[in-house]
């Protein structure tokens, strides 16, 4: 059974910082692309960032300059270093891998979200 479990949501003023942490575990022999969403209330989920294996990234046009996504393959996970954050930013994020389990087969699977609130 393939578990992605987010940590490092809270509290934070404005302008302050957050780091997001995603590991994956379970029996995996790769991961793809690994990303975070982030869905704030009455509105949809969207993508935050994502990061190929290969370490190439790309990131939402609202936190391009704040936010930067990293992973550690070897650990099987992804990072979300979050700065000078505003309060439109406050959301729940997910992560979202993109998972090879045999060699045929990829799945996606999601976490169950951790929660970041920014004050003004």
């Amino acid at each position: 059974q393939v578990q992605l479990v987010e940590s490092g949501g809270g509290l934070v003023q404005s302008g302050g910082s957050l780091r997001l942490s995603c590991a994956a575990s379970g029996i995996i022999l790769s991961i793809d692309t690994m990303g975070w969403y982030r869905q704030a209330p009455g509105k949809q989920r969207e993508l935050v960032a994502a990061i190929t294996r290969g370490g190439s990234t790309n990131y939402a046009d609202s936190v391009k300059g704040r936010f930067t996504i990293s992973r550690d393959n070897a650990k099987n996970t992804v990072y979300l270093q979050m700065n000078s954050l505003k309060p439109e930013d406050t959301a729940v994020y997910y992560c979202n891998a993109r998972i090879l389990l045999n060699l045929i087969r990829w799945e996606e699977y999601w976490g169950k979200g951790t929660l970041v609130t920014v004050s003004s």
